[in-house]
């Protein structure tokens, strides 16, 4: 139902170990575009996964980061340590990039596993979607939104599982971000879509940075439920209050964490009581600073388990 896309950075992998439990008991499934050439956490996330019940989709020919060029340790780790292991998916990804001969390599090499295809600005949907009809092994295809149209979904609907992945965090300097906006509704409409489940780059968005930029102004980007406006999914941005230079990111943390939990005891207060929101009260009981990746992974957390709980809740969803 749910696939959350992530980069394999440190937060990222972890983020994906601490929620395993949430993710298997939910059905939902981390996409893993791993970015590290150290594959230890990728590894260690992999086990975890499996431990806990859960499915993973990790990708075998990224796009950014320490694999872009080349991939063969990551191709050999798949293969030869998870060749058997049928709750990992592997994923293909197909970009503005790649030709239908490099797809039909990747499909071909990763014979007698479940396959996954990302598909995000490939040209020759046509061609490919022939040319793996009957094919077994190939268990979804994942249509990020944007980069692949109506048409060229058309040529893989004898496809049983079918993601639509959407952005739905818009980029911007933290400064720049309102209060409060929409972030998605793709949980309640991908079945209008044509799809049997839906995808999201969670509250990190699809723009990938190495390293993050300095802290002129500190961020809680927090999503939520909004049972006043269909249960469309919103977003709130709790920023610091200062925001003119890239000093004391701990105390600029404490002026954007005193906002959250203000808000959590208003009467506007929409937010799952997760494990998340929890943490966050604890940090700001202690006046702890953990760091900015460790805000982002409660952040990522709370996203998943917001999912875990509405989808519970509302189970004809």
């Amino acid at each position: 139902m749910y696939f959350p896309y992530f980069r394999g950075k440190q937060y990222e992998l972890i983020t994906i170990r601490e929620s395993a439990l949430t993710l298997g008991a939910s059905g939902f499934v981390p996409i893993v575009e791993p970015v590290k050439s150290q594959l230890n956490g990728l590894n260690k996330t992999i086990d975890v996964t499996l431990e806990k019940g859960a499915g993973i989709i990790v990708i075998a020919n990224p796009r950014i980061g320490d694999f872009s060029d080349y991939n063969a340790e990551l191709v050999n780790l798949i293969k030869d340590k998870h060749s058997e292991d049928k709750q990992v998916t592997v994923g293909v990804l197909l970009d503005e990039a790649t030709s239908l001969e490099q797809a039909s390599g990747l499909i071909n090499t990763f014979q007698g596993h479940n396959i996954a295809l990302v598909h995000s600005g490939f040209s020759q949907s046509k061609a490919l979607a022939a040319e793996i009809q009957g094919v077994a092994g190939i268990a979804c295809s994942v249509f990020e939104d944007g980069k692949s149209g109506k048409l060229y979904q058309k040529h893989f609907a004898f496809q049983p599982h079918r993601v639509l992945l959407r952005n739905g965090f818009e980029k911007r300097r933290n400064a720049d971000h309102p209060d409060v906006e929409v972030f998605s509704d793709l949980h309640l409409t991908y079945g209008l879509e044509g799809m049997t489940g839906f995808a999201d780059f969670l509250m990190v968005g699809d723009d990938y940075q190495e390293t993050g930029g300095p802290a002129y102004t500190v961020a809680i980007h927090l999503t939520y439920i909004n049972t006043d406006d269909d249960d469309i999914m919103y977003i709130r941005h709790f920023k610091s209050d200062r925001q003119d230079t890239p000093t004391d990111p701990a105390g600029k943390f404490a002026e954007a964490l005193a906002k959250l939990i203000l808000h959590l005891g208003s009467a506007d207060n929409r937010y799952y009581d997760t494990s998340a929101i929890a943490e966050f009260r604890e940090l700001h009981e202690k006046g702890h600073y953990p760091g900015l990746g460790y805000v982002k992974k409660l952040a990522m957390k709370h996203h998943i388990e917001t999912f875990a709980k509405y989808f519970k809740d509302n189970p004809a969803q």
